[in-house]
Parts: structure tokens; C-alpha cells; sequence
């Protein structure tokens, strides 16, 4: 039996479109996160995209006033809440000053990465904030329950940026043999029926990033929106050479910076940093010049607004939920 979403897990607009929108490195920014809750999705942002490190308090005090502004405007439609993702990996030497900035504005949910740490658990529950831990598989899993964590991602084979390799039908029966908490799902997800998929498999929400790449408020190049627009999954080469942890990319940046997508090395370097590494050379760096990306982009055929992708996905959804209803 399933256990009551804790916190803001539990906003009313979840319920009617159960979609978490991934922190996205480098291309998630307040506008973007401000659209993604206003249409009534968790929208999220990667503490590290805030640079200098100051400059996450002003990001944070923007977010929430405008939140709070869209909520006095709209009683009875509020925003959903948002999330900031902490890098746990021991190169993140701002994580301390992170999360001290993340306590002062209260943030809701936290999403954790790369490493299960207590001390980011109890930061967010200090002040009745929700954690989810992101995860490969089962034995990470139980290590960040057992630190704390409230709830888990689950990434999996398809999934944008550093990518799990298991089936989701394997890696979320695996967990929900021991967790009844909160479980999200991350890979290849960008329509409604795959959000009603990942519902039916065992998880609460929808884990989404790809898919918001290609909106007019991410800050993605021009040419990497048309990269996801006229992409497929066949366009997604794993590889674990630029950030030493393996991860899915667009091909067409890897072309553009010289390298051959099938004749790839194997991996780093040992020193390299999963922020951003330049281990296929010096101009070369993953994210800004890599691009990360997920597998479900075939279902991305335009640029659009973040309100009109989560108005597509809201139709989509409720489709196929009445589609597998009329089945009885």
C-alpha cells in the first residue's frame, strides 16, 4: 500500500497531471522554472546553474516572489511548487553555501544527486521541506532512504544527461518490493501516455527534462532547440568520456566538436568532474558545447512555450487515461 505523499509531493495540480520537470544543467533558469510551476508542473533548477554563487539567492527570491505573485493573482489556479537540485559529489565544494541559501528561502523539494548525504536531508526537513534522491539502482536506493531521503528518482535507460541502464519496469519493481514512499520516473518520457505509463509501472510522477530543452525560456542555444526538434532516439549516443560518469547526448553536438559519436573512448579521465569536464579536449566541454539529452525527443516536433509543451502533455494525458478506462 502506497503511503501519502508527504509535503509539497502533495499540491493539488499533481494530482490532475503528475509531472516533475528535470533540473536541466545549464538550460534551467528562473524564467523557466516560473513557467514550469505556473502551468501546474514542479519546475526545477540545478543550484550550480546559478553562477557566481550568489547569485542562487537571487535566483531563489525570484522564483518564490514570483510564485507568490502568480498565487495572490490566481487563488484558485496556484502555482505548483519547485525544486532545487544539490550535487552530493565530492567535487561540489559549494554545497554547504547551496544549501544554507536553499534553507533560508525554504525551498520545498530538494532533489539530490551523484551521492546520498544525511546533512542534506535534515537541511531540508528543518524546515518541513520534501528531499528526493536521485538513483540507478536498488542499492542506491536503499542507501538514501536509510540517510533520510524522503522519496527516490528513478532514472533509467532513455534518460537525458547522466542516465541509468535499467529497464524502468525493472528498477521500479525492484523498489517498490521495500518502498511505498514517493518514486518519480526518469527516461525517455515526453507525451501524456508515457506520463500515465510511468503511473501504471509503480511510480507517483513523471520525471521530464528533454522535452522542456526545446521551450522558449530555456537557456539553450538556438541550435540545440533545433537539435531536439529534429531529433529522434537514434540521434542519443551514451558515453562516459566527457564527464567520467555515463550519459546520453545529442549526436549532432558531438560531430560539431570534431569527434566521432561511434569511435568515442570508453571513458575519462579519473580526474574529470561530472559539472562540466573538458576530457575531450580543451575546447570541448560537456553540456555548453555537449549536449545532454534523453531519448523520448521524437515526440518534440516545435519550439514552443513551457505553457503550451505542459498544455500538450495535460491533452495527452487525459487521453490515454480515458483510453485505458474505456478498455473496461
Amino acid at each position: 500500500m502506497r503511503l501519502p505523499l508527504p509535503g509539497a509531493l502533495a499540491h493539488p495540480s499533481l494530482r490532475t497531471l503528475p509531472i516533475i520537470a528535470a533540473p536541466l544543467f545549464i538550460v534551467s533558469v528562473p524564467k523557466l522554472v516560473i513557467a514550469q510551476c505556473t502551468a501546474g508542473v514542479v519546475g526545477s533548477v540545478p543550484a550550480l546553474n546559478a553562477r557566481p554563487a550568489a547569485q542562487l539567492a537571487d535566483w531563489l527570491a525570484e522564483i518564490t516572489e514570483s510564485l507568490a505573485a502568480h498565487n495572490r493573482a490566481h487563488p484558485l489556479a496556484p502555482a505548483a511548487p519547485f525544486a532545487v537540485n544539490q550535487i552530493v559529489h565530492k567535487t561540489n565544494d559549494r554545497l554547504d553555501a547551496d544549501l544554507a541559501i536553499a534553507t533560508r528561502f525554504k525551498v520545498p523539494i530538494t532533489i539530490s544527486s551523484l551521492g546520498a548525504r544525511a546533512e542534506v536531508n535534515a537541511a531540508a526537513h528543518s524546515y518541513g521541506g520534501v528531499v528526493l534522491h536521485d538513483v540507478i539502482n536498488a542499492t542506491h536506493a536503499r542507501k538514501a532512504i536509510e540517510k533520510g531521503a524522503d522519496g527516490l528518482v528513478a532514472v533509467c535507460a532513455g534518460a537525458g544527461g547522466h542516465a541509468g541502464a535499467k529497464s524502468p519496469f525493472a528498477l521500479l519493481q525492484e523498489i517498490r518490493a521495500w518502498f511505498a514512499g514517493p518514486v518519480a520516473l526518469s527516461g525517455a518520457i515526453a507525451n501524456g501516455r508515457a506520463v500515465l505509463a510511468a503511473r501504471a509501472a509503480g511510480a507517483d510522477f513523471a520525471y521530464i527534462g528533454s522535452a522542456f530543452i526545446a521551450t522558449h525560456e530555456a537557456r539553450a542555444s538556438e541550435a540545440y532547440k533545433a537539435a531536439v526538434v529534429a531529433g529522434s532516439s537514434d540521434d542519443i549516443v551514451s558515453s562516459a568520456l566527457f564527464t567520467g560518469i555515463s550519459g546520453n547526448y545529442l549526436r549532432p553536438s558531438i560531430v560539431a566538436a570534431g569527434l566521432d559519436p561511434d569511435k568515442l573512448p570508453a571513458a575519462a579521465p579519473p580526474s574529470s568532474s561530472p559539472f562540466g569536464s573538458d576530457a575531450a579536449g580543451a575546447k570541448t566541454r560537456a553540456w555548453k558545447d555537449i549536449w545532454g539529452c534523453g531519448q523520448g525527443i521524437g515526440a518534440v516536433d516545435s519550439v514552443v512555450s513551457t505553457h503550451d509543451l505542459v498544455a500538450r502533455l495535460r491533452r495527452e494525458y487525459a487521453v490515454a487515461l480515458a483510453e485505458v478506462r474505456a478498455y473496461d
